[in-house]
């Protein structure tokens, strides 16, 4: 750990998490720019096949609750609303009818969005249908911890020791991320993650995140910052993203089913095996469209990459999904 220094009063993590991400002028809040899309990159900006495969998912929602006359699509931490505005437009027209897709996200309303999506700062209440969160959890503000003390920041990064932390926060660790040493401390994340699934009276609830679990916590923790496409130390100054794994299994409540990314959307459909061969004999144009839709599955779920991504799916009066795609058995 870094010794004491720098300018700026140094805190616990989790306000300065809360500053740099969502204070006034912070990097998930400004109007200027290009948006969390011009500093990462995540599923729903690699291909529009993410979308249709959220499509697929809510369709088979849709079945589960006897296909309602209002469709409940909520995206939680929407960004620009891209990944809503790829689902619209993969659904056919009479189910997206009775969509009302909500756009939860603490920024302003960017500005020509589909009048039909909703922009709200909260969950709904009442959801009947798909609450999705896409890299929503990684930015949930956390404290860190080494060797039984909360981790302070200055503004230029510099950290510092700070005091003994607090029975509920050494009660996670110990249950969560036991074995000393420094740690994230996941708990203002199962409580988000429990709030927003309790919006739902019927449906899944699905978070999709950087993850690891019980007996693969990693022995440094994660946190780290993007910028411009690139890694970059975690400086809560709002220049960049601040982000950390997240602990999904501490997330998860009754009920709930953990798979990787690869695993869930080759359930819905996406393969990245090339197409036949023959194909570019008969059909070259052909060839080459299924050729490049299948090197953005590959992508989607490799498993060193994309596909490692971890997926929460919590079921409300509702099956969990047998995830050998939808509506199998």
């Amino acid at each position: 750990m870094s010794t004491p220094g720098g300018p700026g009063a140094a805190v616990r993590w989790r306000s300065a998490m809360e500053a740099a991400l969502y204070g006034p002028d912070g990097f998930y809040v400004r109007p200027a720019g290009p948006g969390p899309a011009g500093h990462f990159r995540t599923s729903v900006h690699a291909s529009a096949l993410y979308a249709g495969a959220v499509a697929r998912l809510l369709r088979w929602v849709d079945a589960e609750l006897g296909q309602p006359a209002q469709l409940d699509l909520v995206d939680v931490g929407a960004g620009r609303a891209e990944l809503l505005t790829g689902v619209l437009a993969a659904l056919d027209p009479r189910t997206a009818a009775r969509v009302r897709p909500y756009a939860v996200e603490r920024a302003a309303r960017p500005e020509g969005l589909d009048a039909r999506i909703r922009w709200t700062a909260e969950v709904p209440e009442r959801v009947t249908g798909l609450l999705f969160a896409n890299e929503w959890l990684d930015n949930v503000p956390l404290d860190v911890a080494e060797d039984g003390h909360y981790v302070l920041v200055a503004p230029d990064g510099t950290e510092s020791r700070g005091g003994p932390l607090e029975d509920a926060d050494r009660a996670w660790l110990e249950r969560w991320w036991p074995g000393g040493g420094r740690a994230e401390i996941g708990r203002p994340r199962d409580e988000a993650w429990a709030a927003a699934a309790g919006s739902l009276e019927r449906g899944l609830a699905v978070a999709v995140d950087y993850a690891h679990t019980r007996s693969g916590r990693p022995p440094f923790g994660t946190l780290t910052g993007f910028r411009g496409g690139r890694e970059v130390p975690p400086v809560p100054d709002g220049s960049c993203d601040v982000t950390a794994h997240v602990a999904l299994d501490a997330c998860a409540g009754p009920g709930a089913v953990l798979l990787t990314q690869a695993e869930a959307l080759t359930a819905l459909g996406i393969s990245g095996a090339r197409p036949p061969l023959a194909l570019a004999s008969s059909d070259p144009a052909a060839y080459v469209r299924a050729l490049a839709s299948a090197g953005e599955a590959a992508e989607l779920t490799s498993r060193s990459g994309l596909g490692a991504f971890g997926w929460l799916v919590q079921p409300v009066g509702v099956r969990a999904w047998p995830w050998d795609g939808p509506g199998g058995s």
